[in-house]
């Protein structure tokens, strides 16, 4: 059984991801299991974590993987951590449809 690193909600999808900042690039580098055993999207950021600076830098960047809206996207915890959960807004179905041809495509 596949497992991925977000599951649907009402409004959307609710995303995992644990993000490194002051990395060497800018990318979504794959897909890991954390010390939880929760499935989480692994993303790195050139900029520092200051000043939501890094969190921007995140939104910016899945906004322009998956074509989505800035608004579409919500930081809903993990806001001061490298370990968040996002709110991906839209319909849920489609949404988790194009994600998962996505994760597909770009072997992640």
């Amino acid at each position: 059984m596949e497992r991925f690193p977000f599951i649907l909600v009402e409004n959307g999808l609710k995303l995992h991801v644990r993000l490194t900042p002051k990395a060497k690039k800018t990318a979504i580098n794959g897909v890991m299991i954390d010390e939880e055993d929760k499935v989480v999207l692994k993303a790195s950021v050139t900029t520092v974590p200051e000043k939501g600076k890094a969190n921007a830098a995140l939104i910016k960047l899945l906004c322009k993987e998956w074509k989505l809206a800035k608004s579409d996207i919500e930081i809903t915890n993990g806001e001061l951590n490298r370990h968040k959960t996002l709110l991906l807004r839209g319909d849920p179905v489609p949404l988790q449809q194009r994600l998962r041809e996505w994760m597909k495509q770009s072997n992640v």
